[in-house]
């Protein structure tokens, strides 16, 4: 078995995570096409309600064989009684991440789809700068440069126009970045205070749960079969998502592997390109070379 070192399995798992959010906005997408239109708070509901099944089972069965192995003693020190500093962590990344999906989900109903990805997208420069204002990790020349490439390649792929006319909407998406990047600076920091990962994922979905469903209540609109079952697969990915970029943020810095969370455009493009018939043109090739090229710099040489 290849042995991949801390930085190494946070890479692998945080492109897993890409794949996983871009399953999940491809489910997000079709789901119109099969009935009526779903509010953003109808659709973050189902997004975590899945998740929130599949983090239960995992950390019952992590707490289970925790307990068999003995590794906690006669009288088992549960993770999910941690410290006060660590509950205030978890509560931090549960309103940060709610609201960035929240704030998402709203934006790409108001604008195009590219103008909302591309403002959204800030959220790995959002993680890597508030590391730095906050745990006051070390950030260097270089890997910033490699994030501002990345981030460039994602802009070319996804071409947005600003014409203008959704100021508040754009504002909404460059939130969602920000709400994200924070989240996964309070997941890298409950990493560190070895809080379990499947709890971190169990309580995040459980609060935008019920943070969701008074709103979607009020609105509530009914869905065809097709529908259930499409969101069921979103909630799938948002799972995968969840749990890849959890476990990442916990093997490895932000700063060393924040600009692989850009692979998520090549996947939703791949998505496009297989079930919707959108062929990338010449731009969108030479934005996947730019992501690429990103990441294989940040890779072969260390900071």
């Amino acid at each position: 078995m290849v042995n991949l070192g801390s930085r190494g399995k946070g890479i692998a798992c945080i492109v897993a995570s890409a794949f996983g959010f871009a399953l999940m906005a491809f489910f997000v997408r079709l789901c119109d096409d099969f009935g009526g239109e779903i509010t953003c708070f109808q659709k973050s509901f189902f997004r975590n309600a899945l998740a929130l099944v599949i983090a239960l089972v995992v950390f019952c069965h992590t707490e289970s064989q925790r307990r068999r192995e003995g590794l906690c003693g006669t009288i088992p020190r549960l993770p999910f009684l941690p410290r006060a500093k660590a509950w205030l962590l978890l509560v931090l990344r549960a309103v940060f991440g709610t609201v960035g999906v929240f704030a998402n989900f709203y934006a790409l109903s108001k604008i195009p789809i590219g103008e909302g990805m591309t403002l959204n997208k800030t959220a790995p420069f959002f993680t890597v700068l508030f590391s730095w204002l906050l745990l006051g990790e070390r950030v260097s020349r270089r890997q910033f440069c490699h994030l501002l490439l990345a981030f460039a390649g994602a802009a070319l792929v996804m071409k947005p126009g600003f014409r203008g006319g959704g100021t508040f909407a754009a504002a909404m998406a460059l939130t969602g970045g920000l709400g994200a990047g924070l989240a996964y600076v309070c997941v890298h920091q409950l990493g560190r205070m070895k809080v379990n990962g499947a709890f971190i994922v169990l309580f995040f979905s459980a609060f935008s749960c019920l943070a969701s469903l008074p709103l979607a209540a009020l609105d509530f609109r009914p869905m065809t079969f097709a529908q259930v079952v499409i969101l069921v697969g979103a909630g799938a990915g948002a799972a995968l998502g969840q749990f890849g970029v959890t476990a990442a943020y916990r093997y490895a810095e932000p700063r060393s592997i924040a600009v692989y969370d850009y692979t998520n455009v090549v996947f939703t493009a791949l998505f496009g390109f297989a079930f919707f018939s959108q062929t990338p043109d010449a731009l969108s090739v030479v934005g996947f070379a730019v992501i690429l090229l990103a990441a294989f710099g940040m890779r072969t040489r260390r900071a």
